[in-house]
């Protein structure tokens, strides 16, 4: 085997144990409570020592909030991609509210029940709310810099910042009010209503 070989290999089996510890630390929050948990609560439920697990996690939010990955950065990245790669004739609202209609809705549409309650779990604690919200903020750039690109703009004017971040504000309502139905609500239906809330009337 070649050592790029052995390198893919190893971010397979790391990105396995990753989710796997993440699912448990998840189903233990969603036990006992996300504040009455230790990392040491963790590490045993898991069956591994406390350095293991803060080896994949640096944080109890970290472990969390892997189960969705709609923090991290990453995710922010495809999601920029995506939008360079929509048609040049459609506008930047219709394109961004298309993208994160299929990208940024995935996981909830692969298994709604966990998703619903990861959600309810993360709006439920402020320290996760707060680490989700600041992880999300980090697509801002990613996605205003994607829309300049659109638009053929070197950098991104405040028209870009703007509508990338009412764009993130209008997913997180719809993920908040489809939450509340307790999922029985449409999530895109939900995303397209709020994105029709805010687009440029004529």
């Amino acid at each position: 085997m070649t050592a790029a070989g052995r390198t893919n290999t190893r971010d397979i089996a790391r990105a396995a144990v990753r989710a796997e510890l993440g699912q448990v630390a998840f189903e233990l929050f969603r036990r006992d409570g996300f504040d009455k948990v230790t990392v040491d609560d963790l590490a045993r439920a898991a069956g591994v020592s406390r350095s293991t697990f803060l080896r994949y996690f640096a944080t109890k939010e970290d472990a969390v909030l892997s189960a969705l990955e709609s923090d991290s950065e990453a995710k922010g990245e495809r999601v920029a991609e995506a939008l360079r790669a929509r048609a040049a004739d459609e506008d930047d609202w219709t394109a961004l509210r298309r993208v994160l209609a299929k990208a940024a809705l995935e996981p909830y549409h692969q298994d709604p029940a966990a998703a619903l309650a990861l959600t309810r779990l993360i709006r439920d604690t402020p320290a996760l709310c707060d680490r989700r919200l600041a992880k999300q903020h980090r697509w801002r750039p990613a996605l205003a810099h994607a829309l300049a690109e659109r638009g053929g703009s070197p950098e991104p004017t405040l028209a870009h910042w703007v509508r990338a971040s009412a764009a993130l504000d209008c997913l997180n309502a719809a993920v908040d009010h489809w939450s509340d139905s307790e999922g029985t609500l449409d999530l895109v239906g939900l995303l397209n209503e709020a994105f029709a809330a805010l687009a440029p009337e004529g």
